[in-house]
């Protein structure tokens, strides 16, 4: 009984946060530091109590590890921000292992579309409506970055149903 309760928690709870973030990343241009340590220690409580195995956590903490080593690398570089090189590889370690090749995969190609469209923005005038609100003159100015975190949270959503937080709730 506790196993499925906490797959359920687990799996709304990071679908709430990871899409929070996202929310957040457009409107502030920042990742809490507090949302991603949240998010880190829910999945080590919820990940032994949904019964995921010692393999499955191990082997997410590991690659998870790999991908934060090459985020800092990138933020480094001033290619990420750092909210961003934080949210990565804890967003990796909860879709697990198996999948995070393809939620990296899934983020790129939805980071690459939004930069296009906010590249298109950014060109054009911003609308009389927008210019009321800080987070749209500060998404218009040319000198912000991408908010990546607005890619990296439907690329987790995407990926949710198939992770093993899903399958413990079958």
């Amino acid at each position: 009984m506790i196993s499925t309760s906490a797959a359920w928690l687990a799996f709304f709870l990071f679908a709430g946060m990871i899409t929070y973030a996202g929310i957040k990343d457009v409107a502030t241009m920042t990742i809490s530091n507090r949302l991603v340590v949240a998010l880190l220690a829910s999945f080590a409580v919820l990940a032994p109590a949904a019964g995921t195995d010692i393999a499955t956590i191990s082997s997410s903490i590991f690659v998870a590890s790999g991908v934060l080593a090459c985020t800092f690398v990138l933020f480094s570089l001033g290619w990420i921000g750092g909210g961003d090189a934080k949210l990565l590889p804890v967003a990796v370690l909860w879709v697990g292992p198996e999948l995070s090749l393809q939620f990296v995969l899934y983020a790129s190609v939805i980071g690459a579309a939004l930069t296009l469209a906010l590249l298109q923005f950014r060109k054009m005038p911003l609308p009389v409506i927008l210019e009321k609100n800080a987070w749209s003159r500060r998404l218009h100015a040319p000198e912000t970055g991408i908010p990546y975190g607005a890619a990296m949270a439907p690329a987790a959503l995407l990926l949710l149903p198939e992770s093993h937080w899903f399958s413990a709730l079958l």
